[in-house]
């Protein structure tokens, strides 16, 4: 009896067994085919080179496998990437700068666009909320012709969603913690580096955070004056000269046709015309 006992309870573990191994390879079959491909073995940060040790090549399955991802690691040495990638990530062309490009900064900025630096506080930089990937409006403050707006002082927006590269020398942009620098470098076209340049010259400039998703611009305005913020009216416009008035021309004088008085008709009589003049004559 405790024999057969015992020849049911092997059984069972054959069984057992041989259930898990099926349900392995069913498993591996469901999964279908593997590819090799190369992640990241760290996390790399934006304008970042690639080195040897920071990629390994890991099991994916064959149908996911992402549109320009890598099956020999060796290819990824010295490439850069342009966006962060995270531990374990597939690292793909489309993240990555052509080849040849340095790595830092300057691999970030696209193709007709630059990157300017601003000098900026707690307050002018909204209290470290401007980071790396967020998006701001640059506003001046300063003075104006007095023959333009009454009071002088005048605060403007006069770029709007201009994109953060970088907060002093951070350029990561996963990090949503405030950060407090005092420079700000802002991704601008060679026309809004013109206009940041002076902006930043003639008065003090304020950053202005926006929804990320805000894409809308507004209209441009005439920006705010201490007059419309202290009654909040509209400043008047500055009064422009009168037109002169039109200079009226004396009609051009005409000489008076001077007509003698006909005597009474005595005889022969005869009209006479000496230039305007008309006579009668009689004989």
């Amino acid at each position: 009896m405790r024999s057969r006992g015992l020849l049911m309870l092997f059984i069972a573990v054959i069984a057992g067994l041989a259930a898990v191994a099926l349900a392995a390879r069913w498993m591996q079959n469901q999964g279908g085919a593997k590819s090799r491909i190369a992640v990241a073995t760290t996390d790399i940060t934006i304008g970042g080179r690639i080195s040897p040790e920071m990629v390994r090549l890991a099991d994916w399955p064959e149908g996911s496998v992402p549109t320009g991802a890598f099956a020999d690691g060796e290819k990824l040495d010295g490439r850069v990437v342009l966006q962060s990638v995270q531990r374990g990530e597939p690292l793909t062309e489309a993240r990555l700068a052509p080849i040849g490009t340095k790595g830092g900064l300057s691999a970030v900025v696209p193709a007709g666009k630059r990157a300017m630096t601003v000098r900026v506080n707690d307050v002018v930089g909204v209290a470290g909320f401007a980071l790396p990937g967020t998006f701001v409006d640059v506003m001046v403050n300063t003075q104006v012709d007095h023959a333009q707006r009454g009071d002088g002082s005048i605060s403007k927006i006069v770029l709007e969603r201009i994109l953060v590269l970088a907060v002093a020398q951070e350029s990561d942009r996963d990090s949503t913690k405030p950060v407090v620098v005092n420079a700000v470098t802002l991704e601008v076209t060679p026309r809004d580096a013109e206009i940041l340049d002076l902006a930043r010259s003639v008065g003090s400039l304020s950053l202005v955070l926006r929804n990320q998703t805000d894409a809308v611009a507004q209209a441009a305005g005439n920006g705010a004056t201490k007059t419309e913020m202290l009654t909040g009216l509209p400043e008047a416009p500055a009064a422009s000269a009168p037109a002169p008035a039109p200079v009226a021309r004396a009609p051009r004088a005409r000489a008076p046709v001077t007509v003698a008085a006909a005597p009474a008709p005595n005889g022969n009589c005869v009209e006479v015309i000496r230039g305007l003049s008309k006579v009668i004559e009689c004989f």
